[in-house]
Formats: C-alpha cells, sequence, structure tokens
C-alpha cells in the first residue's frame, strides 16, 4: 500500500467524529494503523478513548461505512486494541486546542 492510499483512508476517517468528544477520531489519536491488502481489505487498528466506551460500537459502525466510501476497499476489519494505551498525549495540537487540554 502506497503513502497516498494511507492519507486517503486516514482522511475518510477524519470523517468519524467520537459523539461523546466532537473531535475526529484521528485527530484525538484514536486510531494506530491503516492497511490495505490486494483483495481490497482494510485494517484500521484503533483504540478507544476508555474501555468501557459506551460509543465503542458507534464508532465501529461509522469507521465501515468511512471505509466502505473508498472505491478501494473491498470491505473493512476494524481491530481495537488496548495496547498502548490511549492518552491524550496522542491528540494532535488541533484536536488540544478544541478541548482545551493542554
Amino acid at each position: 500500500m502506497d503513502q497516498d492510499m494511507k492519507d486517503s483512508m486516514l482522511s475518510a476517517l477524519e470523517n468519524v467524529i467520537d459523539p461523546e468528544l466532537g473531535i475526529d477520531i484521528v485527530n484525538l489519536g484514536l486510531v494506530y494503523d491503516v492497511e490495505l491488502d490486494d483483495e481490497g481489505l482494510a485494517t484500521v487498528t484503533m483504540t478507544l478513548t476508555s474501555m468501557g466506551c459506551p460509543m465503542g460500537p458507534v464508532i465501529v459502525d461509522q469507521v465501515n461505512t468511512a471505509m466502505s466510501e473508498l472505491p478501494e476497499v473491498k470491505s473493512t476489519n476494524v481491530n481495537i486494541v488496548w495496547n498502548p494505551p490511549w492518552s491524550k498525549d496522542k491528540m494532535s495540537r488541533y484536536a488540544k486546542m478544541a478541548l482545551g487540554v493542554r
């Protein structure tokens, strides 16, 4: 997978907004990796802000929808991981400013 495809996938994921925080999952630092194999299977490795996040299923559905809008993607596997754990340090400067985090 080339860098342009990776950038396209991350751009699509910027449309997935965490319903509780109102910021996209890329700027929140929740997306750890994206991959696309030769058969069109997209794998999104990501975490959630907490293990008990009640919005987890909603976010996974939105990730699937965002990936399905890319013509190269035939199916999507969302791999939720807990290691490394998410922290506010993973957030982009934009997300920190929008949420008033220092």
